[in-house]
């Protein structure tokens, strides 16, 4: 499959929101990818579901929903009607993983398990099975603008194998420091999603960054 890029909306503009978002409505990128942080799983607190609708409302595109929150499975529906197409939980934050993900995908969602850098790929040995991705954190989460954990590539290939020798069609998304020095080896290692923030935000012309991404 083609890479899919999917800007990480924690470093748009919240003051002219609408327009960053009507700007990648006419881009190549794939999904809108949204950070939601409550302050004590992540030492920062983002946006709710009240800015997920709104963004909904006028985005075009799928809505990959990142929640960096204890208890997720309490918001589970919260986040489908707020429109969200993929919900995406922590297993560091998730007692009953195999019951979270089920019940989203009960909601109408894709499924997504995230780890944090500290997190071995082999957690994912007995539910990965379940999941429609997995997105691997190549910065510890909570804050954007992040450099590259390099060891990230490693766990990527760990995870491809582990997929291809399951039979699976699990996605691979990777969020941090992503750029295009980075991107072709983030991609070569097994990579399908690319979520990028401070380098299309920051970028001259955003759209063109993620044409160059998805390139």
């Amino acid at each position: 499959m083609k890479t899919l890029v999917a800007p990480s909306l924690l470093s748009a503009n919240f003051l002219n929101l609408g327009s960053d978002i009507e700007m990648l409505n006419k881009s190549e990128a794939d999904w809108y990818h949204l950070d939601i942080m409550d302050g004590t799983f992540v030492p920062n607190i983002s946006f709710g579901i009240p800015v997920v609708k709104a963004i909904s409302k006028i985005a075009q595109k799928p809505l990959d929903v990142h929640l960096m929150i204890v208890h997720p499975d309490r918001y589970i529906d919260a986040f489908k009607d707020a429109g969200a197409s993929i919900l995406s939980v922590h297993i560091e934050t998730c007692q009953h993983l195999h019951r979270c993900l089920q019940s989203i995908k009960k909601a109408g969602m894709k499924a997504g398990i995230v780890l944090n850098p500290h997190t071995a790929i082999s957690s994912l040995e007995d539910i990965i099975s379940d999941a429609d991705l997995v997105l691997i954190m190549s910065v510890n989460p909570g804050f954007g603008g992040q450099q590259f954990i390099p060891h990230s590539l490693q766990k990527i290939e760990i995870l491809k194998e582990m997929i291809l020798r399951k039979n699976l069609s699990t996605l691979i998304e990777v969020d941090g420091g992503i750029d295009l020095n980075n991107a072709p080896s983030v991609v070569s290692a097994g990579a399908d999603i690319l979520v990028a923030g401070s380098s299309i935000f920051k970028a001259e012309n955003p759209v063109e960054m993620i044409h160059f991404l998805k390139k």
